[in-house]
């Protein structure tokens, strides 16, 4: 893991993450002393194991056939009471761990709360528990590199009033150049 101190302690903050798998949110919860929450997909909550522990990570149901505009209001509350908040703009996980387009919601966010946005980096995460598999791959107990090891980069804060002053195309485009960007860096620190 690098730059776990870039996320500030205290304020606002909209943490964006490249989402590969069910660990995205652990491991990014595990990178922070700071208390965060997630936004989820409203239907992870019926089954009652897994909704139980996505509402101890503070998950935050999202509707994903409308436009979510109860999870987008608590995220947007939670925000403007000062808290720090982690959403995977991709809106699902990723198919092929390579990053998918950016939906447009997450516009809405940066635009009503212009917060420091910090992009984070996940690598390894779809190997070990690709979205195509019902159960997590089992990893040896000190795995070195390869297929069972996750990584993390946590990028420098971005100014969320300038993205909040660009067009929606432009913002989701430069906000996906730095997800990537911070992906291909927990990537070589797989590799290490």
């Amino acid at each position: 893991m690098v730059g776990s101190r870039r996320i500030p302690m205290t304020g606002p903050a909209l943490l964006i993450a490249n989402h590969q798998s069910f660990f995205d949110a652990p491991v990014i919860g595990n990178a922070t002393m700071r208390h965060l929450s997630f936004l989820a997909r409203k239907s992870l909550f019926r089954n009652r194991w897994f909704g139980w522990l996505i509402d101890a990570l503070n998950a935050v149901p999202v509707d994903q056939e409308g436009i979510g505009k109860d999870g987008i209001k608590e995220i947007l509350a939670q925000l403007q009471a000062g808290r720090a908040v982690v959403v995977f703009p991709e809106g699902e996980r990723s198919t092929n761990a390579r990053m998918q387009p950016l939906k447009p919601g997450i516009s809405l966010l940066i635009k009503r709360v212009q917060a420091p946005i910090i992009p984070i980096g996940i690598a390894g995460a779809y190997d070990c528990w690709p979205r195509t598999q019902r159960l997590p791959n089992v990893a040896p107990l000190f795995p070195r590199t390869g297929q069972g090891t996750l990584a993390i980069c946590i990028g420098e804060p971005l100014d969320g009033k300038r993205f909040a002053n660009m067009p929606r195309d432009q913002m989701l485009h430069e906000l996906f150049v730095e997800i990537q960007k911070v992906q291909q860096q927990a990537e070589q620190l797989r590799d290490r």
